[in-house]
C-alpha cells in the first residue's frame, strides 16, 4: 500500500515551488483521489479507502473540515464504500459530502448535484424509494440550472432518473427521459460516443420491460454496433450489449442466436478481465440457464462446473456465493434425473448455509425445501416431512406468511401428503395455499405490468394443477370448493381487473395520476416485502400502507366502477345468483399430479347448482383424446368441420367427451352458463351434436362466459349508451391501389378471409400480401341499412379510410359506439419458445410474429397493412402501420361498446394459457370494455358470413331480441338452411 501513498505523493512533489500550499495541497488530495478511483474499478476496495484516508487526512490538515477537497474525499468514500455494498457506511459519507458541498458550493452547484445524484442511487438500491426520488429531481433541476439543458451532466440526470422510474414501472416516463437523454448525448458528445451508446442501451432495456422487441432490437444492435467501433470488441461494454441481445433472443426463442452472443461475450470477458472474475462467472451461469431451458444439460453441466470452480478459488469453499453455485448445479442434476450427484452438493450448499448464514436465513430454508423436493423424487418420504417443515417455520418467522416462499412451502407439504394419501392435511395445506397465492396474485395485479404479471402468472400454474389432482384424486368437498375459487379468481377477477384498472383510471387526468401513484406505492411495498422480515423498514411500510389504502379508497368513490373491479367474488356469491333450473360451469384443464407430474393433461367440470352444499368436480377426457379429434391431418376445412359437428361418428365423440358426463347432473332443459378452458376455446359448444339429433344450444340454453364471477360481478357501468356503430369493410391493405377491385363477385365464390397461413409462423411469410375481401363491403353496407332503419347512425371505413389511427380514435374524447363491426383479415401467430427446432425466427422478424407477448401476436389487418407485414415498418414514420394488434385494442376504451363483431378469419385464436383463458383479441376487447363479443374459430366463407351478419342484425335490432337470443336464433336459423354444413354457421361463437 505504501508504493501507492509513494507514487500519488511523487506525481507533485516538483511542483512546490511554483505552487502555493493550499494549491499543492489541493492537487495531492486530487491525484489520492484519482488513485483511490482507480483501486476501486479493480474491486480493490480496502486499499481504495485507505488511499482516500490519506487523502481526508492531508485535506483536514492543509485545508480543513470546510473546504471543497474535504468535500470530494468525503463523497469518495461514500462512492466506495456503496460498491463494496457497504451500504450504512455509504449513506453516511454521502450526507457528509452533501452537507460540506452545500456549505462551501451552494445549492446550485453542479458538484452539490452529483453528490444528491449518487445518493439517491443509493436509496434506489436500498428499495428506499420515497428518498431516493426527491433527490433525483433535485440534481436533475440544479444541473439543468447550473449547466444548461445541452450538458452531458444533465443527461446523465435524466438516465438515471429514467432508470428509477423503470424500477417503479412508470416506463412511460422513463422512456420519455431517455429519449431526452438520448438526443443530448448525441448532439453534444456526438452518435458514436460511449455515452450515447449507453443511453440507447437503456431504452431497450425499458422496450424490454414494456414488450416492444422490436423497438428494443433495433437500439441494441445500434448501440452494439457503436461500441464496437469505438470502443473495440475487447472492452466489458460491448461484451454487455452482446448479453443484452442475447437475453432479448432467449426471450423471443431465438436460442441458437442467443447461444452464439453469450459465447463471444464469455470470450471477450475471459480475455479483458481473467476468468477468475465474477463477471466472467456470471457470464458462464447465464449461458447455463439458456442450455438448461434447450435441454442441453450435458453443457450446462459444464458452464456450472466451471463458474463453481471459480467461485471456489474466488471466494472460498465456505462463501453463501459458492453456495448458490453448488445449489445451481444441484438442481440441473436433479433436473437430469441424477439423483446421486444431487443430493452431496444440496448437504454441501446447506452446511455452508447454516455455518454462514445462520438457521433462521432464508436462503438455509431454501436448501432444505429443494432438499426435500429431491427426496420427494426419491421416495424418501420421511425425510421430505421433516425438511419441509422446518423451512416452512424458517420462512415464516423470517419472511412472513405473505411471502411467495411461504406459499410456497404451504404447496410442497401439501403434495407430500397428498403422495402419502394423507388427504386431511393435504387438504388444509391445498387450501391455505389457494389463499395465499391469491393474496399475493391480488397485490401483484395493483402493480405490475401486463407482462411482468404474465410472467409472474407462471409461477403459480403448478399449484393450480396439483389442487385439481388432489380433487380427483380425494373427491373433498373442501378443496373442490377451493377449485372453484380460483377459477374464479384465474379466469374472471386476475385477467381482467388489471386492464380495467387502468382504462378506468384514465378516465380523468386526476384519477390517472392517482392511479400511477397507487402503482408506484404498490411497487414499493412489494419490493419491501420480498426482503427479509429483519432488513424491512417497518417505518416505510407503514407508511406506504397507509397512503395506498388512502388513495384505493379515494378511486374507489371517485372513479364508477373502480371499487367493483377489485372485488372478490366466492363460489356461493355465484351459486346465489343463478336461478331454479340454471347451472354454472367452469370447466378446467390441469396437469395431473400423482406423487410426481405425469405428461397427462386433464379436463374436468366444476358444476355449480342452486340449492348444492358445494360445487361437483366431473372427470371428463384426457386432452390427447381432443386433440385427436381436432387435428384437420390437412384435410380441406369444410369437411372436417361438418364431419366434427355432425350426427355422426366425430359427433358423437365430441358429445361423450365434454357434454355425457355432465347431462346427468343437469336439471331438464337447463340454463347454462358455461366458461371454457383449453381446447374448449377451439369449439362451438352449443353446436356439439346431441344423441336425439338436436344440438347442445337447442337442448339447453347455452352463454359462454370468460368467467361464471360475471354473473354476480356485472360489466362495469358506461358513462353514456350512443345510438351510433362504426363499420370496417371493404378494405385497401395495399398502400397505392394497382388492381381494379372487382366488387360484383357471385355467391359461389366462397373466398375464405385467410391471407398467408398464418397459424404458421414461418419467416417466409414476409413478401406475402393480404388479399381484398369482396364481400366484406356488401356485408358491411347492409348492416349498416339495417341499423339505419332503427334510427342508428352508422359510419363506415372501406377502402384507404378504414385506417389504425380512426380504429384508436374509438373512445377517445367522445364515448365508444354501441356496435363496432370489423369484417377483416384477422391474425395469431403460435408462441415462438414452442416452434419445433428448425423453426426459431430469424433476426429482424417482425414483433407481431415473434413477441413473447400473445396480446402483440394476434390482431387485425386495417389498411395498407401489407406494406408493413412485408417490412415491419410504416409507410411513413408519422403513420400508424395497418397492424392493430390485440395488445393495442386492450389499451383502448371501449367501455360503452355493447357489442363488437369479429368478421374475421379465426379471430377466435390466440395462446391458450392453460385455465387463464385465450390470450389474442377476445381477451383484448374485454379488457377494453366491450360487453358483448362475436368472432369466428374458423375461416368462414364470404358469403355466408354476410348472410349471418344480416340475420343477426335483423334479429336483434328488428326483433328487438337481447344480443344472446338473436344470436342463438341466427345460428338456428342458418343451421336449417345449411343443414349438414356446419362450416357455414358454427364458425361464429358469442362470448359474453
Amino acid at each position: 500500500m505504501r508504493n501507492y501513498l509513494c507514487l500519488a505523493l511523487c506525481l507533485i512533489t516538483g511542483l512546490l515551488s511554483a505552487q502555493t500550499v493550499d494549491s499543492v495541497a489541493l492537487r495531492r488530495v486530487d491525484s489520492l483521489i484519482q488513485v483511490s478511483r482507480t483501486l476501486s474499478s479493480k474491486r480493490e476496495f480496502d486499499k481504495a479507502l485507505e488511499v482516500n484516508a490519506a487523502a481526508e487526512k492531508l485535506a483536514l490538515e492543509k485545508l480543513g473540515k470546510e473546504s471543497a477537497a474535504y468535500g470530494n474525499c468525503a463523497f469518495n468514500r461514500g462512492r466506495v464504500n456503496a460498491l463494496k455494498r457497504d451500504n450504512s457506511e455509504a449513506e453516511k459519507w454521502y450526507l457528509e459530502a452533501i452537507a460540506i458541498r452545500e456549505k462551501v458550493l451552494g445549492k446550485q452547484h453542479s458538484d452539490y448535484a452529483g453528490a444528491l445524484n449518487n445518493l439517491a442511487i443509493l436509496y434506489k438500491s436500498m428499495g428506499k424509494y420515497d428518498q431516493a426520488e426527491p433527490l433525483y429531481l433535485e440534481a436533475m433541476e440544479t444541473r439543468k440550472k447550473a449547466l444548461g439543458k445541452e450538458h452531458p451532466n444533465y443527461a446523465a440526470s435524466l438516465y438515471n432518473l429514467a432508470l428509477f422510474f423503470q424500477d417503479i414501472g412508470k416506463y412511460e416516463k422513463a422512456e420519455l427521459l431517455l429519449l431526452e437523454a438520448k438526443d443530448i448525448f448525441g448532439k453534444v458528445r456526438g452518435k458514436e460516443h460511449p455515452d450515447y451508446a449507453a443511453s440507447m442501451n437503456g431504452l431497450a432495456l425499458i422496450y424490454m420491460d414494456m414488450g416492444k422487441y422490436e423497438n428494443a432490437e433495433a437500439l441494441y444492435l445500434e448501440a452494439t454496433t457503436i461500441r464496437e467501433k469505438v470502443q473495440g470488441k475487447d472492452n466489458s461494454d460491448y461484451a454487455e450489449s452482446l448479453n443484452n441481445l442475447a437475453s432479448l433472443y432467449r426471450s423471443m426463442g431465438n436460442y441458437e442466436k442467443a447461444e452464439q452472443l453469450h459465447l463471444q461475450a464469455i470470450a471477450i470477458k475471459g480475455k479483458i478481465l481473467r476468468k477468475e472474475h465474477p463477471s466472467y462467472a456470471l457470464s458462464l451461469n447465464n449461458l447455463a440457464i439458456l442450455y438448461r431451458a434447450m435441454g442441453s444439460y450435458e453443457k450446462a453441466e459444464q458452464l456450472y462446473l466451471e463458474a463453481t470452480t471459480i467461485k471456489e478459488k474466488t471466494l472460498g469453499k465456505e462463501h453463501p456465493g459458492y453456495a448458490l453455485s453448488l445449489n445451481n448445479l444441484a438442481i440441473l442434476y436433479w433436473i437430469m434425473g441424477n439423483y446421486e450427484k444431487a443430493e452431496p452438493l444440496y448437504l454441501q450448499a446447506i452446511a455452508i448455509r447454516e455455518k454462514k448464514l445462520g438457521k433462521e436465513h432464508p436462503e438455509y430454508a431454501s436448501s432444505l425445501n429443494n432438499l426435500a423436493l429431491l427426496y420427494l423424487d426419491m421416495g424418501r418420504y420421511e425425510m421430505v416431512e421433516s425438511l419441509q417443515l422446518q423451512a416452512k417455520v424458517i420462512r415464516e418467522k423470517a419472511l412472513g406468511a405473505a411471502h411467495p416462499d411461504f406459499a410456497e412451502s404451504l404447496g410442497n407439504l401439501a403434495i407430500l401428503y397428498m403422495a402419502n394419501n394423507n388427504y386431511a392435511k393435504a387438504e388444509s395445506f391445498y387450501i391455505e395455499c389457494s389463499q395465499a397465492n391469491q393474496s399475493l396474485l391480488e397485490k401483484a395485479i395493483r402493480h405490475l405490468s401486463e407482462r411482468e404479471l404474465g410472467k409472474y402468472l407462471n409461477k403459480f400454474s403448478e399449484s393450480q394443477d396439483q389442487a385439481l389432482s388432489f380433487v380427483k384424486l380425494s373427491t373433498s368437498k373442501e378443496a373442490t370448493a377451493a377449485c372453484f375459487d380460483n377459477s374464479l379468481f384465474y379466469k374472471g377477477f386476475l385477467l381482467q381487473t388489471g386492464g380495467q384498472l387502468k382504462r378506468l383510471s384514465l378516465s380523468d387526468p386526476t384519477a390517472a395520476e392517482n392511479f400511477n401513484l397507487l402503482k408506484s406505492y404498490e411497487r414499493r411495498l412489494a419490493t419491501q416485502y420480498s426482503q427479509p422480515i429483519a432488513q424491512r423498514d417497518s417505518a416505510a411500510i407503514a407508511d406506504l400502507e397507509a397512503k395506498a389504502n388512502d388513495l384505493e379508497k379515494d378511486l374507489a368513490q371517485t372513479v364508477a366502477g373502480f371499487g367493483q373491479a377489485l372485488r372478490q367474488v366466492k363460489w356461493q356469491e355465484v351459486q346465489t345468483a343463478l336461478k331454479p333450473g340454471e347451472a354454472a360451469i367452469e370447466f378446467v384443464s390441469y396437469r395431473f399430479y400423482h406423487k410426481n407430474k405425469t405428461d397427462s393433461t386433464l379436463y374436468a367440470a366444476l358444476l355449480l347448482l342452486p340449492g348444492k352444499d358445494s360445487p361437483k368436480f366431473i372427470p371428463l377426457f384426457e386432452e390427447k383424446q381432443l386433440t385427436a379429434l381436432l387435428k384437420t391431418d390437412g384435410s380441406p376445412q369444410a369437411p372436417f368441420y361438418n364431419d366434427l359437428y355432425a350426427n355422426d361418428k366425430k359427433g358423437e365423440q365430441l358429445y361423450d367427451l365434454i357434454w355425457k358426463p355432465i347431462s346427468g347432473a343437469l336439471p331438464q332443459g337447463a340454463t347454462v352458463y358455461c366458461s371454457p378452458s383449453g381446447l374448449l376455446h377451439r369449439l362451438n359448444l352449443g353446436a356439439i351434436p346431441t344423441p336425439d339429433g338436436k344440438t347442445l344450444a337447442e337442448k339447453n340454453r347455452l352463454s359462454i362466459l370468460g368467467s361464471t364471477r360475471q354473473l354476480v360481478v356485472p360489466p362495469l357501468p358506461t358513462t353514456q349508451q350512443s345510438a351510433t356503430a362504426q363499420l370496417y369493410g371493404g378494405i385497401q391493405y395495399d398502400a397505392t391501389p394497382t388492381v381494379a377491385i372487382n366488387t360484383t363477385a357471385k355467391p359461389e365464390d366462397l373466398a375464405a378471409r385467410s391471407g398467408p397461413d398464418i397459424t404458421q409462423n414461418d419467416s417466409t411469410l414476409r413478401g406475402e400480401n393480404w388479399n381484398y375481401l369482396r364481400w366484406t363491403e356488401v356485408e358491411i353496407s347492409a348492416a349498416a341499412n339495417v341499423m339505419k332503419s332503427k334510427g342508428i347512425v352508422s359510419n363506415l371505413k372501406k377502402g384507404s379510410e378504414a385506417t389504425e389511427e380512426s380504429f384508436k380514435a374509438l373512445g377517445e374524447g367522445s364515448p365508444s359506439p354501441r356496435i363496432l363491426h370489423v369484417a377483416t383479415h384477422g391474425f395469431f401467430f403460435p408462441d415462438p419458445k414452442e416452434l419445433k427446432p428448425g423453426e426459431g425466427q430469424a433476426i429482424g422478424e417482425k414483433t407481431f410474429k415473434v413477441s413473447d407477448n400473445p396480446m402483440i401476436r394476434s390482431g387485425l389487418l386495417l389498411a395498407g397493412g401489407n406494406h408493413a407485414w412485408k417490412t415491419g415498418n410504416p409507410l411513413r414514420p408519422e403513420l400508424e402501420d395497418g397492424i392493430l394488434t390485440a395488445y393495442e385494442i386492450s389499451q383502448m376504451n371501449l367501455s360503452n361498446t355493447e357489442l363488437v363483431v369479429l368478421s374475421a378469419c379465426e379471430t377466435g385464436l390466440g395462446d391458450l394459457v392453460g385455465n387463464e383463458g385465450v390470450y389474442g383479441l377476445q381477451r383484448a376487447f374485454k379488457i377494453a370494455g366491450a360487453k358483448y363479443l362475436i368472432m369466428s374459430l374458423w375461416q368462414v366463407p364470404d358469403f355466408q358470413t354476410q348472410v349471418f351478419m344480416t340475420a343477426f342484425y335483423k334479429h336483434w335490432l328488428e326483433g328487438k331480441m337481447a344480443v344472446p337470443e338473436a344470436f342463438r336464433a341466427t345460428q338456428a336459423e342458418l343451421r336449417g338452411k345449411y343443414s349438414g354444413e356446419a362450416f357455414k354457421w358454427a364458425g361464429f361463437v358469442l362470448v359474453e
